[in-house]
């Protein structure tokens, strides 16, 4: 499975949806903002991005997929978290 793959499969559940893969070969961390998790759990979050890879999980095509999931809000609010920090 590469990159393209991986970004068209999510896109179809989260189109509005920004995407970052890093990884290769059967092992990818996957950064996903979408307005569509708002007011759902984390968890919720990321089951449904992993059910869209449940059989090549599930057959070894793919190893490991790490999921981070926030709305557009979210990364409003983390970056101005950072903002505050620098001294």
């Amino acid at each position: 499975m590469n990159e393209d793959d991986i970004i068209k499969r999510i896109r179809v559940l989260y189109p509005d949806a920004a995407i970052d893969i890093q990884g290769e070969g059967c092992d990818f961390e996957v950064f996903v903002i979408s307005n569509t998790f708002q007011g759902m759990p984390i968890v919720k979050r990321q089951q449904s991005i992993l059910h869209l890879f449940a059989a090549e999980l599930a057959d070894g095509k793919l190893h490991a997929l790490s999921i981070r999931a926030k709305t557009y809000a979210e990364m409003e609010e983390a970056k101005s978290h950072l903002v505050q920090l620098e001294i």
